[in-house]
């Protein structure tokens, strides 16, 4: 088996390693590093499969793995670092929120696992619900808040725990929701594409809190256009790929 093969399983290896670091950044107090980590680990989330069909090594090992990388990565450790940074002092009502969301998300992968993750029809253009990855980015708003404005804004426990319930919720819901993996653009249009991208990279790097708020608003935002779109192509079916 040649060695360029296992770099799929690498790569979801060490996104595994970045939540396992999240937790620790998080218990230690490091809040901000451990959001850093899991937005690490969902971008090599988005890149293992893809490397894995480019080098024609998947594998049901590599499949299994994936989704176990995606319910430790997305469903537990985000619940954790939320728990860790402002929950506490709601233990009860924080840790039943950790709950219904970790488990929201292990729902939606085993849904995946189960066979309607490819059924004949399904339209590519949509998830269904919200993917795993995109979840664990939306349910630490709260913190990209807090964050880009320290001082004019505070966010009472009980709050953030039912906005954790509500992401719990979407993930498992039937909501259709955009997917870009098979989304095209006019080739005349690219340049253009790839400035929006530099931009988004540049002012991740530069505003990366107030960019998350952003993009996480823009995001909640589509989902009702998504739902009208998907109304207007009724022959087919969405689909739950992560």
């Amino acid at each position: 088996m040649p060695l360029v093969q296992l770099i799929p399983n690498a790569v979801t290896l060490i996104a595994i390693g970045a939540g396992l670091t999240a937790v620790r950044a998080a218990i230690h107090g490091s809040v901000h590093l451990a959001v850093g980590l899991i937005v690490l680990a969902a971008a090599l989330d988005a890149i293992d499969g893809r490397l894995a069909r480019m080098l024609n090594s998947e594998s049901a090992i590599g499949a299994e793995l994936d989704s176990l990388a995606d319910f430790f990565n997305f469903g537990v450790v985000p619940a954790l670092v939320l728990y860790l940074w402002g929950l506490q002092d709601e233990r009860d009502v924080g840790w039943a929120a950790v709950l219904v969301y970790a488990i929201c998300c292990a729902l939606r992968l085993a849904r995946f696992n189960v066979g309607v993750k490819a059924e004949a029809g399904s339209d590519p253009s949509f998830f269904t619900g919200v993917p795993a990855p995109m979840g664990a980015l939306l349910v630490m708003l709260p913190i990209y808040v807090s964050a880009a404005w320290p001082d004019p804004i505070r966010f009472h426990g009980i709050a953030v725990s039912l906005y954790m319930a509500v992401i719990g919720a979407l993930m498992v819901s039937t909501l259709p929701t955009w997917s870009t993996k098979k989304m095209t653009i006019y080739a005349d249009h690219a340049r253009f594409a790839l400035a929006l991208g530099a931009v988004v990279a540049a002012a991740l790097f530069t505003y990366p809190w107030v960019t998350l708020v952003v993009m996480v608003l823009v995001y909640l935002a589509s989902l009702p256009f998504a739902l009208r779109a998907r109304r207007r192509r009724r022959p087919f079916q969405t689909t739950p790929e992560e």
